[in-house]
């Protein structure tokens, strides 16, 4: 029997979402079968299997988080018993820390070490905090705050533990112990994990008032649910369940919705944040005639070495800031704050941010500039396919140096758009409409669209960004000047 950990699938990740399994127990299955789906703060990943055999277990249920490092399948392979137990834990200490870890203590000095996907973590990949006394001295003798464990000695943000009544007392006739007995209802919280309790948190779900159905009683994600569709007592209103992202909100009989903040949207949130704080924002504008662009984008449309690939005027704005980052090449770097440098890269991965049903994703096409027109339109394409279909890696993500934030698409002419951290600039590609235009002294209906650049200030000067965003503009009034430059 062998147990299958969850792994570090990269950048220092510790926890994900088990999204769907693709496996149960008793389904026989082969190395690298794709087992389970796992959603991180960055991507939406696949994970095969290292072992051949039979399921004998899953260990984590669809919408749970787990932390790396814990077991998340048992495949009996043949090769004799079960796996060794976890160490029983005493009644009197914290469950919650068995429950939630379950892993195999081990010393302080070993470090998790990131290794290939699919294939576990080395030796060393999780670490238990030591076992409280279980001794009356080791309770606090004041009441804890709501959501502690009101155990002295807890770490901050540490999960609270519920002693159960049966764990408490295995017979009628027993008595209960000092310890449990100094474990008051007032200061004692159920028994559920950090992340069912942080979801309990932001949906406003007392935990007290749900009867687990977890392991030993505990209260798991499915019964936060439940209790939130379920109307309160007393209280007529029902939680609103849960809808597709953008669907219509019916507004009768619902006062408020909570949407817990995780995945992409908590790890954007965050980045976000830390961009606008960061790094000092300069956005300039250029209204710019796109006419000679779209008639080149229907010709390009035509020709052989297209078909099969999308073309838009995406591919020509992509185009048009390749050439100019190699014009400027200060516009593709990065303002580095611990060493105090400013780092110039020469290569440009280039990012496009893309709307997805799990919120923005910022995948780029590795090695832009060395791609051929027809080369790029297919990476766009499928980079924008990948992001749909919720199949984008992290490592897709990684390493941007430039991007371009379509937001023409939605009907806007232009915004200011947030770097992306780790980048220096942003191009805010509006939506292309007929307006009045002068030519040659005359006004005559054209296409035209709005150009949004911000950048760090720290490594773009105004000048720079001027000069960048002037010849991107120039370049799609005149797709030769593309040939010209590049």
């Amino acid at each position: 029997m062998k147990e299958f950990k969850l792994p570090d699938v990269g950048e220092g990740l510790t926890e994900a979402e088990i999204v769907r399994w693709h496996v149960k127990t008793g389904d026989p299955v082969k190395v690298n079968q794709i087992i389970v789906e796992i959603e991180t703060a960055k991507a939406v990943v696949e994970l095969p299997s290292p072992f051949e055999g039979v399921v004998a277990a899953l260990m984590a249920d669809e919408g749970e988080v787990v932390d790396v490092g814990r077991p998340i399948i048992a495949v009996d392979d043949g090769t004799g018993g079960p796996p060794a137990p976890a160490p029983a834990a005493d009644p009197a200490t914290d469950r919650t820390e068995a429950l939630a870890d379950d892993m195999v203590p081990t010393p302080p000095a070993e470090v998790r070490q990131p290794v290939l996907v699919g294939y576990g973590v080395k030796p060393g990949a999780a670490k238990r905090r030591p076992r409280k006394p279980s001794s009356p001295a080791g309770v606090s003798g004041t009441a804890g705050a709501p959501g502690t464990s009101g155990v002295s000695g807890a770490s901050p943000g540490a999960p609270a533990t519920r002693v159960p009544e049966a764990a408490t007392a295995p017979s009628a006739s027993s008595t209960t112990s000092p310890t449990s007995a100094a474990l008051s209802p007032e200061r004692v919280a159920v028994l559920a994990k950090p992340p069912v309790r942080k979801l309990a948190k932001d949906l406003g779900v007392d935990l007290a008032s749900l009867l687990g159905t977890g392991p030993h009683g505990s209260i798991t994600r499915d019964d936060v649910q439940a209790a939130l569709a379920a109307p309160a007592p007393g209280n007529d209103v029902q939680a609103a369940p849960a809808r597709p992202r953008g669907a219509a909100v019916a507004w009768e009989g619902e006062d408020e919705e909570r949407i817990p903040v995780k995945g992409v949207r908590k790890a954007t949130a965050q980045a976000m944040v830390a961009s606008a704080f960061t790094a000092p924002h300069v956005t300039e504008f250029l209204q710019v005639d796109v006419t000679a662009t779209m008639e080149a984008v229907q010709r390009l449309r035509g020709l052989p070495d297209f078909e099969g690939v999308k073309v838009s005027p995406l591919l020509m704005v992509a185009k048009a800031v390749l050439v100019a980052a190699r014009r400027y090449p200060m516009i593709n770097s990065v303002w580095d704050e611990a060493r105090q440098e400013i780092v110039v890269k020469h290569r440009v991965n280039l990012g496009i941010a893309a709307a997805t049903p799990r919120g923005l994703l910022v995948p780029n096409v590795k090695d832009a500039h060395r791609l051929s027109l027809p080369g790029l339109a297919g990476a766009l394409g499928a980079l924008a396919e990948t992001a749909r279909a919720g199949r984008t890696q992290p490592a897709d993500m990684a390493g941007g140096t430039i991007t371009i934030t379509n937001v023409g698409v939605f009907g806007v002419d232009a915004g200011t758009p947030i770097l992306n951290p780790g980048e220096s600039a942003i191009l805010a590609f509006g939506q292309v409409r007929d307006l009045p235009w002068v030519v040659d002294g005359q006004i005559v209906p054209r296409r035209v669209c709005t150009l949004a650049l911000s950048f760090d200030h720290r490594v773009v000067d105004g000048e720079l960004g001027s000069l960048f965003l002037r010849d991107v503009g120039a370049m799609l009034e005149d797709p030769l000047r593309m040939l010209a430059w590049g």
